[in-house]
């Protein structure tokens, strides 16, 4: 989730000051007052935390604990759904709705609460973000019928928001530009650790007594990661307050929305993750039933799974480098749309198959659309990779909405044709890129040759 900030999108000084990662590394100046005495771990020239510092380890665990929490908040309910259909006696397509009213709450607040960071600081906002959000997960599991469980969910989804729109801008102020993709790193991992540990924890609590109590687990889980998260943080020491210009920050978004590549890439990641958001919204209902019958605590682990994403997304970096961008789209698309295939097979081990498929594609695509936005914008980069954010987060909103009714209405298959849908969309669009830069380079070599100039 690449914070990137630029002056364009506030009309400051700040909002520059905590632009890219990679591409803008000069460092701003601290509050008054706030520049730390230099030592040996200590950079002299900027005051920036690096290894060895001593507040370097600390914030890394800090940021670690907050991606796990808003992780395992996030997607809480989501291996739960079967358990939460049978107690409230209602319909897949419903239950699934207390999924995609968190990621639909996150999506409309993200960019928002990314531009409030920019007034209040990013560690008071992290800071509020967790307490709300944990606030409400101590209440959701005493949520009297889906319509108060669903919007519980969607208000704390919306509070969640306020991590990702944040955290990244604190590191790329707070820390040094050679130590920063380390201490990036660390947090995308806790968000993975959540997504995953989140799920894990609720299937084996829920089979052991009920998805009350394993809501409330998930509950006391973010309750320790958010203080240890406050206990642990540093103070910001080179964040300057700003003021925050709605005009100057619409205007950035509408130039954003305005650029058919970024608009392409936004629906890329939204497509990815309508696919994504379906079947990990759907899949608890299949391997319960029959044929397959499987436990809660089974279904549960189900989501070690997303261990290959962290492995995928990784390696997407080496496939970009030899097939570029669309290639490696083409990729993604392709093992996404076989796993989706493969896991029609009434086989536990098709099924299980089709998951890592499935899973390896969507992060790839994920990971080379995502970084593809934060390269391509040019100006207000952080609002950039907001607008990414929200567009990812309402296909996970889309995918959970739709896939589950496709299946309330045709099984599993329909799920499937939804994903299929989804990644036909992403081919197409790949596709229309692919041809449009080939007539462009036959047009620049055309203007080439009709001036004389050497190809």
């Amino acid at each position: 989730m690449p914070p990137a900030d630029t002056k364009a999108s506030t009309g400051t000084h700040r909002v520059d000051a905590s632009a890219s990662i990679s591409t803008n590394p000069n460092p701003s100046g601290p509050e008054p007052g706030s520049e730390p005495q230099p030592d040996a771990a200590t950079d002299t020239a900027a005051g920036r935390m690096s290894p060895g510092h001593p507040g370097y380890l600390r914030m890394r665990l800090a940021l670690f604990t907050a991606g796990l929490a808003t992780f395992a908040l996030l997607y809480s309910t989501q291996a739960l759904l079967p358990a939460i259909s049978d107690d409230l006696r209602v319909q897949a397509d419903q239950a699934s709705w207390s999924v995609s009213a968190a990621t639909f709450g996150l999506a409309l607040t993200v960019v928002p609460l990314s531009a409030l960071s920019e007034r209040f600081g990013r560690r008071a906002m992290m800071t509020a973000s967790l307490t709300v959000a944990v606030a409400l997960a101590l209440l959701v599991p005493f949520a009297p019928n889906l319509g108060w469980l669903i919007a519980l969910r969607a208000v704390q989804g919306a509070a969640l928001a306020g991590i990702p729109a944040s955290a990244m801008a604190y590191l790329s102020e707070e820390v040094h530009p050679k130590a920063l993709v380390g201490a990036i790193g660390l947090f995308v991992a806790g968000n993975s650790v959540g997504g995953m540990s989140g799920r894990i924890l609720t299937g084996w609590v829920a089979d052991a007594w009920d998805w009350r109590a394993a809501l409330a687990a998930v509950g006391a889980m973010a309750l320790l990661c958010a203080v240890a998260f406050r206990l642990l943080l540093p103070k910001a020491r080179h964040f300057t307050p700003a003021a925050v210009s709605p005009r100057a920050l619409g205007r950035t978004l509408a130039g954003h929305l305005s650029d058919p590549l970024m608009c392409r890439l936004y629906a890329i990641g939204a497509l990815f993750m309508t696919v994504f958001g379906g079947v990990y919204t759907v899949i608890g209902y299949r391997l319960v039933a029959q044929p397959f019958g499987l436990s809660q605590s089974l279904v549960g682990s189900i989501f070690l799974i997303y261990l290959v994403g962290t492995v995928s997304s990784a390696g997407t970096g080496k496939l970009v480098g030899r097939l570029g961008r669309r290639g490696a789209l083409y990729v993604a698309a392709t093992t996404t749309a076989a796993g989706l295939l493969l896991s029609l097979l009434n086989s536990i081990a098709a099924v299980l198959a089709g998951l890592v498929l499935i899973t390896a594609g969507f992060f790839a695509g994920h990971a080379a659309a995502s970084s593809a936005v934060s390269r391509t914008a040019k100006t207000g980069r952080a609002q950039a990779a907001a607008l990414y954010q929200a567009s990812y987060y309402i296909g996970s909103s889309v995918g959970g909405a739709l896939g589950a009714l496709a299946f309330h209405a045709a099984g599993w298959g329909g799920t499937v044709a939804i994903g299929l849908i989804a990644v036909g969309g992403v081919a197409a669009i790949t596709l229309y890129a692919t041809r449009k830069a080939k007539a462009e380079r036959r047009a620049e070599a055309a203007r080439r040759e009709l001036c004389g100039v050497p190809a």
